[in-house]
């Protein structure tokens, strides 16, 4: 394994708890195994865990994350607007109790059934060998916490398409296979993160496409983050792995981190990254992305009092 990351910290990954590969305990673990100093859980559509097992028994996040020498910060990355691709907020420090955001899992679980069966159901029309039974794994996968890139995996792995990616694109750019799923308004996400006392982060924003459509209307993707920094976005990811997902444009990862701190730096006050991480490597996926690839420099976190504020178990030290 390596164990020499390009960041310490890494503000973005994923665990079982949404379409991820490692346990939340296995995360932590893998992340002290790269030499993390702080990792965070922000599973898709799904509040945090306050516990893991690990070594036969039950550990808070918190205390666990302590043992293995790292800081935590659990968040929730949400999939949000119906009518626009790719716009994740991630949530972070919040009161994971309140009120305000018992709404957002309770939207994605009835939406997503009823969206991802249909979706299956047109695959199978157009020819494709797939079933919803296969997508819950012979039971063994719970409706409720079926992602789309299950659906992505299984049509890779039946041979309809080169790999997970590929599948990604294929359906979403294919109008026939458009099922919208209800996902939540973004400005309105961001102000119930901020009722629950957290902060919220726009994920990846050039996976958005550079011209989206509102309402019928064209919006540039420029126009689109400026309304939701307006509505109180408190920060963006500048750092990412695009070279490893489905980003449609040609820019590096260094070139967009640039342009996203040039053009938004001074808007926002967190400049966030991460790896996006979801142990694919688990599955065979070639060149998976790895806990540290993207994130944000040490120095940089423990000057960002937003994410310090966030942080739970061992703050990294300067050591």
């Amino acid at each position: 394994m390596n164990t020499n990351p390009n960041f310490t910290i890494d503000l973005h990954a994923h665990t079982t708890r949404s379409d991820g590969n490692d346990s939340p305990a296995e995360l932590l673990e893998h992340a002290a195994a790269r030499g993390l100093r702080a990792v965070a859980i922000t599973d898709h559509d799904v509040l945090p865990p306050d516990e893991v097992v690990a070594q036969e028994r039950a550990w808070s996040v918190t205390g666990y994350a302590a043992s293995l020498g790292l800081a935590v910060l659990r968040g929730i990355e949400v999939s949000c607007d119906t009518q626009v691709d790719d716009v994740h907020i991630v949530g972070f420090g919040c009161d994971w109790k309140s009120p305000a955001i018992q709404w957002l899992p309770e939207l994605a679980v009835t939406s997503k059934t009823q969206s991802y069966r249909a979706l299956v159901d047109r695959l199978r029309a157009a020819g494709m060998n797939v079933s919803w039974e296969e997508v819950l794994e012979g039971g063994r996968r719970r409706e409720e916490d079926v992602q789309k890139k299950h659906i992505f995996e299984l049509l890779a792995r039946k041979g309809c398409a080169p790999s997970w990616q590929a599948a990604k694109i294929m359906v979403r750019d294919n109008p026939d296979y458009d099922v919208k799923r209800e996902k939540p308004d973004p400005i309105k996400t961001v102000r119930s993160l901020h009722e629950a006392g957290g902060i919220a982060i726009l994920a990846h924003p050039y996976l958005i496409d550079e011209t989206v459509l509102v309402d019928g209307v064209p919006v540039s993707r420029d126009a689109y983050i400026r309304r939701l920094i307006d509505a109180g976005l408190d920060g963006i990811e500048t750092r990412y792995t695009y070279d490893k997902t489905s980003y449609k444009g040609r820019q590096t990862p260094d070139e967009i981190r640039a342009e996203v701190e040039v053009r938004y730096g001074a808007a926002v006050a967190i400049l966030s990254g991460g790896s996006d991480y979801h142990a694919d490597h688990k599955k065979g996926v070639a060149n998976a992305r790895q806990l540290g690839d993207a994130g944000v420099p040490l120095d940089y976190f423990r000057r960002c009092a937003a994410l310090l504020r966030c942080c739970e178990g061992k703050t990294p030290d300067p050591a």
